[in-house]
C-alpha cells in the first residue's frame, strides 16, 4: 500500500551497543522474484519519498502478497524511533553518521551499505524572481531562507557547505526534514531552501540552483536490515531489491548519484 505514514511514539526500550561500520561499495544485482508475503516496514529519510513509493510498487508487482510500508521523516527522528523500540524492518538515512546511531545501538543485522549519494542545490522559486545566484545571494537583504535543522542529514549538509564558503545566514525558519524546508519555497512562505538536488527536481513548483560548494557535502545514503525485524524475509528482499539494477535505475533516473568505490 503506498505511502502509509506510521505514527509512531518513542519507547523507553534499551537496546545493546555493537560496533558497526558501513560498506560504500555495493555490487548492483539482478532483481527477481524472492516469493516473500506480508507487511514490510521501511523507515526511510523523507527524500527518498519519491524513489522508495516507485520501488515500493514495483516489489509489490514482484511479489505477490507482500506489503512495503513507509515511515518518511527526518532520519535523525527516524533512527531515535528505532533505538527507542519502534516495530521496523529496514531503515535507510540521508547520511552514515544517523545510520551510526542505530548500528551503535545495535539495532542492524549486519553492514548497512551505501546504495546512492545525493547533492545540494538552492531552490527558489519559478523563475528565481530574486536573482539567487549562489550562497552568498542568500545574505542579501529582503532574501528568507530556509533551512533544515542541523540535528537532520540536510541541514548538517547545509552547515557543512554554508561553512566552506564562508556565508552565515540567518533562516526564517529551521525544519525537521527536506520535504518541508521545501515546501516554505512553493508555499510562497520564502525565497530560497538549501535542498538535495533529487527533491527539487521532483517539484514542479520550483526552481533549483547549484553552487560549487555543495560538492563539500555530499551525502552518503546507507540501508540496513534491522535487528528485530519483524519480517526479516521481507526486509532482506526488499533491501536486495533497492540494489539491484532496477532498483539502482529509480534512484539514478530520479537524480541521485551512484556511490564513490
Amino acid at each position: 500500500m503506498r505511502g502509509r505514514t506510521l505514527l509512531i511514539p518513542a519507547l523507553a526500550v534499551a537496546l545493546a551497543v555493537a560496533g558497526c561500520s558501513t560498506d560504500k561499495t555495493p555490487a548492483p544485482t539482478q532483481a527477481s522474484t524472492t516469493g516473500v508475503t506480508g507487511t514490510i516496514t521501511v523507515f526511510a529519510a523523507a527524500s527518498l519519498t519519491e524513489t522508495f513509493d516507485q520501488l515500493g510498487k514495483d516489489f509489490e508487482a514482484a511479489n505477490p502478497g507482500s506489503d512495503v510500508v513507509f515511515s518518511y521523516g527526518g532520519s535523525s527522528t527516524l533512527a531515535q524511533q528505532i533505538n527507542q523500540g519502534a516495530p521496523a524492518d529496514v531503515f535507510a538515512a540521508a547520511n552514515t553518521s544517523t545510520m551510526k546511531t542505530v548500528t551503535d545501538a545495535g539495532g542492524a543485522d549486519g553492514t548497512p551499505t551505501v546504495f546512492v549519494r545525493n547533492q545540494l542545490v538552492i531552490a527558489v522559486a519559478k523563475g528565481n524572481p530574486k536573482g539567487v545566484q549562489g550562497l552568498a545571494d542568500l545574505t542579501k537583504p529582503g532574501v528568507t531562507v530556509a533551512l533544515c535543522d542541523p540535528a537532520v542529514p540536510c541541514g548538517s549538509a547545509a552547515k557543512t557547505a554554508l561553512a566552506a564558503a564562508s556565508v552565515t545566514i540567518t533562516p526564517v525558519t529551521l525544519e525537521q526534514d527536506v520535504k518541508a524546508a521545501l515546501s516554505k519555497v512553493t508555499l510562497g512562505e520564502v525565497d530560497a531552501a538549501l535542498v538535495y538536488r533529487t527533491d527539487a527536481a521532483a517539484e514542479p513548483g520550483v526552481d533549483a540552483v547549484e553552487f560549487p560548494e555543495s560538492a563539500k557535502a555530499i551525502n552518503d545514503y546507507p540501508i540496513v536490515v534491522l535487528k528485530d525485524a519483524p519480517n526479516k524475509a521481507g526486509a532482506q528482499a526488499f533491501v536486495a531489491y533497492v540494489l539491484s539494477d532496477a532498483g539502482s535505475k529509480v534512484l539514478t533516473d530520479a537524480g541521485f548519484q551512484r556511490p564513490t568505490s
